[in-house]
């Protein structure tokens, strides 16, 4: 356990997360919503041991948090004017949007069908965090089907010896996963988990326009 709630103290804390990304090792970090394991995205078996910390399969790949928004353009390909307004008005913060893949990247992060889940996340230990080590596959601290936790000791709890190295930063500020939105769909956008940033706020930023039609009330008790 590692603590990383302020700058002028956490370089060695931080400089233990880097190493361990480094070797393809797990890690626990905060952000701005709940606490997050993850690991290097490029490294396909530092991703299946996320998965496998979790309790998770290859069915639910993990998103991926950006040091910047400009990273979004490296990973990501074809990614609507809609789906960008978004970013830009909502991040750094609690916002994932899933896009378009792209092909050329040579990595692994489970059964994505050709996307990725990107988000920024709106926290200086993470942020710092990221700019050393560049994109992380990172998911909720959890194992599959408990709460997510919203402090390192929750994570500690749960996920035990799985992960080398737990950054400490304090309780979540937010305590609630992000809001999810599938920016895939040629129909528009589509909010797949409500979370941090609200449905209507999302309709603020990109116009109603941008999102496509809800199913009907019979379609959706299907």
């Amino acid at each position: 356990m590692y603590p990383c709630s302020d700058p002028a103290t956490w370089g060695p804390s931080l400089d233990a997360a880097v190493d361990a990304v480094s070797r393809g090792a797990v890690i626990v970090l905060p952000t701005d919503t709940v606490y997050g394991v993850g690991a290097d995205a490029f490294n396909a078996d530092a991703v299946a041991a996320v998965l496998a910390a979790k309790g998770r399969g290859r069915q639910m790949p993990p998103p991926v948090l950006i040091p910047d928004a400009r990273t979004v353009d490296g990973l990501g390909y074809e990614v609507p004017a809609s789906a960008r307004a978004l970013m830009e008005a909502c991040w750094p913060g609690a916002l994932t949007v899933i896009v378009q893949a792209q092909p050329s990247l040579a990595w692994d992060l489970g059964d994505t069908h050709g996307t990725v889940a990107l988000r920024m996340p709106d926290h200086p230990a993470a942020l710092a965090l990221l700019k050393r080590t560049g994109p992380l596959a990172v998911t909720s601290a959890n194992k599959t089907g408990q709460p997510a936790a919203t402090t390192a000791s929750d994570a500690l709890e749960q996920l035990g010896d799985a992960v080398a190295v737990y950054l400490d930063g304090g309780d979540a500020p937010l305590g609630t996963a992000s809001t999810i939105v599938d920016a895939t769909d040629p129909e528009g956008l589509r909010v797949v988990r409500d979370g941090g940033i609200s449905r209507e706020r999302l309709v603020e930023i990109a116009g109603a326009d941008a999102f496509a039609p809800e199913p009907d009330a019979q379609e959706s008790d299907g």
